[in-house]
């Protein structure tokens, strides 16, 4: 079968972002070709731990595309079954002291009025949920909706489950766009792809190709190291986190922070996260980073610290200084579409960005305003 030239919609980056873009867009019925300078999941999405979260996100348009996204991912799961490693876990975000415990729950009433379950634990009721958590806490908030997938798996078996054409080992090298601007398709270092409409779905490169369409789009990269335990019986049965994690998220510094994230999983190894930093694309292992990793999943559960971590892995989350991906139609140049930019949450809102960006590509009104994720939100930098 020869290669296509021609198609509706190229998407660049084969990530779970970029693998959801080609299912949604081909059950809309459009010709799909994916295209990626690696292999499948080569990038952010194979250093991730898969989490589909509502608990750590304030009101607003990111809450509002988690829950949107965490639908369609209970509409997937049914369908794929076992196949993704789909676990709806549910969330445990556990509060150390009575003053964090006031905080969280006040994040949690403005979370269930935006629609989120979020149900408040006294500290005596914990071990009901876990069991093994370290004693003295003040409290918890758990919310059943957060669950786990492993993402390899998964945008394997969603780029499987599309009709999409799939070329790996391929570097974008230019957006080839006509004589009035608009796109006409992508340059690769192995031939031109044509089509009257790009998905820019490149992960921690979105700038880089934002950048080759003409545009600017100021995505960094944040650097996070996991650790990995040896295989246990199930002892943790949620993702359980510090509530200063959620803080983590939305900082803007470059220094290291670190917040416990603990979790088990299918296979038995129990991943712990999270670390933060802004180190351009440098991929050294940080001992800092790891053993602030250790003492605060230690912190949280006592019996770790018997358990060996057997190796750690890092990966690098694509961060927009709002912290909102950019999602939709790029105004400057007709045809160019973003999905990039999600950091450390591409997983488990890669469903609703691809379902509303498969509504822009067929012409419906997406279910969510793509306003506060517009690309050209970010004044370019002055030299």
């Amino acid at each position: 079968m020869s290669e296509p030239l021609t198609c509706d919609v190229v998407v660049v980056g084969a990530g779970m972002v970029g693998a959801a873009c080609a299912l949604y867009a081909s059950r809309a019925g459009l010709d799909v070709v994916v295209v990626d300078r690696g292999p499948v999941a080569g990038g952010t999405t194979g250093a991730g731990e898969g989490n589909l979260l509502v608990s750590d996100k304030e009101p607003g348009p990111e809450l509002g595309l988690a829950l949107l996204s965490l639908r369609l991912w209970r509409e997937l799961a049914a369908e794929l079954g076992t196949s993704v490693e789909y676990e709806p876990k549910g969330g445990v975000v556990v509060a150390a002291t009575p003053d964090r415990l006031t905080a969280l729950e006040r994040l949690a009433a403005a979370q269930r009025a935006a629609g989120v379950d979020a149900v408040t634990v006294p500290a005596d009721r914990l071990p009901d949920l876990e069991p093994h958590l370290a004693a003295g806490l003040a409290g918890a908030v758990h919310y059943p909706q957060d669950a786990q997938v492993m993402p390899a798996l998964a945008a394997a078996h969603l780029l499987r489950a599309s009709a999409a054409w799939l070329l790996t080992g391929r570097t974008v090298t230019e957006v080839l766009r006509g004589t009035d601007g608009a796109v006409r398709g992508v340059r690769t270092d192995r031939g031109d792809l044509f089509a009257p409409a790009v998905v820019n779905a490149a992960g921690i490169w979105g700038g880089e190709l934002a950048a080759r369409a003409g545009v600017h789009l100021p995505v960094l990269p944040r650097r996070g190291f996991v650790l990995v335990t040896e295989p246990l019986p199930p002892r943790i049965r949620h993702k359980v986190y510090a509530a200063d994690y959620v803080a983590d998220v939305a900082g803007d510094g470059a220094a290291l922070r670190t917040s416990p994230v603990v979790e088990g999983t299918a296979a038995g190894p129990v991943l712990i996260g999270a670390s933060r930093e802004r180190v351009g694309f440098d991929r050294s292992l940080s001992l800092p980073a790891v053993r602030a990793l250790a003492a605060g999943a230690t912190g949280l559960f006592p019996f770790l610290a018997r358990v060996r971590a057997l190796r750690t892995y890092m990966g690098f989350r694509p961060y927009l200084p709002d912290h909102l991906p950019a999602i939709g139609p790029d105004p400057r140049v007709p045809g160019l579409h973003h999905a990039c930019g999600h950091e450390g949450a591409g997983i488990g809102l890669s469903t609703g960005t691809a379902h509303l960006i498969a509504q822009v590509l067929t012409g419906r009104t997406p279910d969510l305003a793509l306003g506060p994720f517009r690309p050209d939100r970010f004044l370019p930098e002055v030299p």
